[in-house]
Order: structure tokens, then sequence, then C-alpha cells
């Protein structure tokens, strides 16, 4: 039987998803986890690796297992296991053919930035920062420039091991909530897939227009040099939460997991 499940995770105190000797990532706690509930090795897939530090609202993945439980056993029964900052969301039986990874037709990710003269204290971890005023105009000017089918080689980390660095930015949206010298940014992206740390490197160059040390054109000077060298240094962790993969309706899915017409409505980190 093949299984997909839902995570939500705080990733603060994680060394990123994957596995890792020191077995201090979000895959290692998830799989010692299902082990104790399932009293069997399980080893899980995910949608989409996060780094250290990233969060993530609904990392979906799967796995193949003989073990029959319930779903909401699944659920239930991987929590009681599981560290407090990590819970699965659900559980569904799914076909052999499902793959988290490449049965998603759409990736989604949201920053969180803080705008205020005092850096963050209680939300440490949580939201990116900026101590300085930004133009929300300027930021949706350049935005509007990343979107489509681009060579994105500005945005990704020299570790990047993607075979490709062509992908399809469907969309950014930025939204200012609150007002004066203190309020958020919500930064959310979607797209058919992303490179390493592609979504923080566009965030630099994103936050430096918003500052206006350079002109939303700039965006496009970036994105053609297809050169890291060009482009604003990789943004802060803090902020950057996982949405999640968007799947086609046909794997019966819950409905934040399946591709709508505009994407799955977001309410907010937890």
């Amino acid at each position: 039987m093949r299984l997909a499940l839902g995570i939500r995770y705080n990733g603060q105190a994680y060394e990123g998803w994957q596995s890792q000797r020191s077995g201090r990532t979000v895959q290692d706690k998830l799989e010692a986890a299902l082990a104790k509930f399932a009293a069997q090795p399980i080893g899980t897939l995910c949608a989409g690796r996060t780094d250290a530090g990233v969060h993530a609202l609904m990392q979906v993945v799967h796995f193949d297992t003989t073990v029959e439980r319930e779903p909401f056993s699944w659920m239930r029964g991987t929590n009681r296991f599981l560290p407090d900052d990590i819970a699965v969301q659900w559980a569904q039986p799914v076909p052999d053919e499902f793959h988290c990874r490449a049965s998603a037709l759409a990736r989604r990710y949201l920053y969180v930035l803080s705008q205020s003269p005092v850096r963050p204290s209680l939300d440490s971890g949580r939201v990116g920062w900026s101590m300085h005023p930004l133009d929300g105009d300027a930021m949706r000017a350049a935005a509007a420039l990343l979107v489509g089918k681009h060579d994105f080689s500005s945005f990704r980390a020299s570790a990047c091991q993607a075979r490709s660095p062509v992908k399809d930015l469907r969309r950014i949206e930025i939204t200012r909530v609150g007002s004066g010298d203190r309020c958020r940014w919500h930064f959310e992206f979607e797209a058919d897939a992303f490179l390493h740390h592609m979504i923080r490197n566009l965030m630099g160059c994103l936050v430096r227009i918003g500052r206006g040390d350079e002109r939303p054109e700039w965006i496009t000077e970036v994105l053609e040099a297809r050169s890291r060298k060009v482009a604003a240094p990789t943004f802060s962790a803090n902020g950057l939460y996982f949405l999640g993969p968007l799947y086609d309706a046909k794997w019966g899915l819950p409905a934040e997991a399946t591709l709508q017409a505009g994407g799955a409505p977001y309410d907010g980190p937890p």
C-alpha cells in the first residue's frame, strides 16, 4: 500500500528536511515516528526538500508499507511520536503510480517579512526582517518581469543539483499587511519547480529594489546575466515557508493539495 501524508513543521530546530548523520532533520524525526507507530522501518520521499530553518505548511510525503491502518490512525499514531514542532495534518491512501515529487504540477512558497525599525523578537526565526521601509509598487513591478519561463541561473545556488536552470515562474503576489513603519509583507511564489535557494535569492533582489537601492528594471539585467555574481546576496531563511505542492484532482488528495484556478487559498502561517 502507498500512503501520502501532509506534514506541517517549524524548521527552526532542524538541519533542513533531508536525512543527515546527526539525525537532526525533519525526515529523520518523521521516519523515526513512523517506525515506532508501524513497528517496522519506513522510508519516505518528499515533494520539496527544505533547507535549515525553513518551515512548511504542507510538505507532502509518500511511502510504501504492508501495515494496514485507517488513515486517521496513521495521522494520530504518528503524531504521538513526533516532537511538538512537527505534525501530520492528514493521511491518504494513493495509487502506486502516485509520486509526491514527480506527480506535482506546481509548488508554492511564501516569504513573510517584517518591516520594522526593531528586529523581530517573539517571531524570531519565523519572519524575515527589513529595518528600511519598502516600496510595494516597485517590488511588484520587478516581480512582474520575473513571471514566465526563464533561465534563473542568477538565482541559483552553486550547490544546486537541478538538471536545468529553466523554470516556469507562474505567479508572484506581494501583499502588505498593516500600515506605518511597522507592517508585514507576504511574498507568495508559484512555479513548476524551484532551484536551490531560488526564493531566497529572489527575495534579496526584491528587497533591494523595495529599499530604493535599484530600479525595478534592474531585475531584468540580473535575470539576463545568468550569473549569481550580479544578484543581491542570499536573503535569510527566516520567514520562508513551503506552502506545498499542487496535484491533479484525480489523486484524491485534500483540497489544499489540489491544483485549482488561481491556486489554493493561503490562510497565513500557523
